[in-house]
């Protein structure tokens, strides 16, 4: 089944063939991994493939299916939905067809992905290299743009929330919740299906992030479009930024908070590093806020200085929600 026809049928599972060490590196948003191969067998099959050919290949691969063949036909027969499954393998070959043929011996239609997983990647990719109109919400740190950023979507405005799909706030505090961060392939394919359910010829709004979130990289093209959209530089007082630091990292312990320091020590200096964790250990965090935001200042306003796009300030009272900001920046130039 072709891409456009094989995505329209979004109420059907998925079911991803490939081996777990492929679906851990890459998949399609939302797909159950059921795969025909484990990750050594799927090395011995194409190792007896380059070395003895492709009959001696499919029979080792008989081999191993044929035992797993009743808990695979088990368990899409529990996936299913009416009696249907998409599935992909790397290139819509043997792998896929094999679970398309074990499918229909249980009264499951199946319909594999002409291409496979190959296909939908090319896709991905090329959701990047489209042209969007990207509006950039910016501003120093502590100034509260992924709250922002989400009131936005509250009064019916188009949003890509960048962090949230790295799983990371973006900076060397970014991780302190734990969660486990996508591969930058798994973060793109999320993505992707995010920004194909966009309205085009609407404008989005992205939070100003810089190619790295974390481990995450951002795609090329759309990094750069981010950089010539217009940014529009929420400014928000300092201490206001300081006390919205201390709320929103103040419940880590201190062990967690000393090794977020300690991993800006060569862009703050040994100096200012031991004065906050001195800070630190005396409980005053907003002194240990206070002091990484001089490096913070300092990085953002050297990023700011590179941008060749227009920078629409905004300055923000202390006594504004999130959602009277994003009022506001609605109401600003385009």
């Amino acid at each position: 089944m072709q891409w456009d026809d094989w995505f329209g049928l979004q109420h059907v599972p998925v079911i991803d063939v490939r081996s777990e060490a492929e679906f851990e590196q890459g998949h399609f948003p939302g797909a159950i991994n059921l795969p025909l191969f484990a990750n050594q067998e799927r090395h011995q099959v194409g190792k007896i493939y380059k070395q003895q050919g492709r009959q001696e290949a499919i029979l080792k691969g008989l081999e191993f299916v044929g035992s797993k063949m009743h808990k695979l036909a088990q368990t899409a027969l529990q996936i299913q939905q009416n009696h249907q499954l998409r599935l992909y393998c790397w290139r819509g070959g043997m792998r896929s067809q094999s679970m398309a043929w074990l499918f229909e011996q249980v009264g499951i239609q199946s319909s594999p992905l002409i291409g496979g997983y190959k296909t939908f990647r090319q896709w991905v990719l090329n959701q990047f290299s489209k042209k969007y109109h990207l509006k950039i919400v910016g501003g120093e740190t502590g100034s509260r743009k992924t709250e922002v950023l989400h009131a936005l979507q509250g009064l019916g405005e188009q949003i890509i929330d960048l962090e949230g799909f790295a799983s990371h706030k973006g900076s060397a505090f970014g991780a302190l919740e734990g969660l486990p961060q996508p591969t930058t392939e798994q973060f793109e394919n999320n993505l992707a299906l995010w920004l194909c359910q966009l309205d085009s010829e609407r404008c989005i709004w992205v939070e100003d992030e810089s190619s790295l979130i974390g481990t995450v990289h951002l795609p090329n093209e759309l990094f750069k479009q981010i950089q010539q959209a217009p940014l529009y530089c929420l400014k928000v007082p300092k201490n206001q930024r300081v006390i919205h630091l201390v709320q929103s990292y103040g419940h880590f312990s201190k062990a967690q908070l000393a090794f977020a320091i300690q991993r800006i020590e060569k862009r703050i200096g040994k100096v200012v590093m031991q004065q906050a964790l001195l800070a630190l250990q005396e409980g005053d965090l907003a002194q240990v806020a206070s002091l990484a935001l001089t490096y913070y200042d300092k990085a953002y306003a050297a990023q700011l200085a590179k941008r060749t796009s227009p920078i629409y300030p905004l300055a923000v009272e202390t006594s504004l929600a999130p959602w009277q900001v994003a009022q506001m920046l609605r109401e600003l130039p385009a």
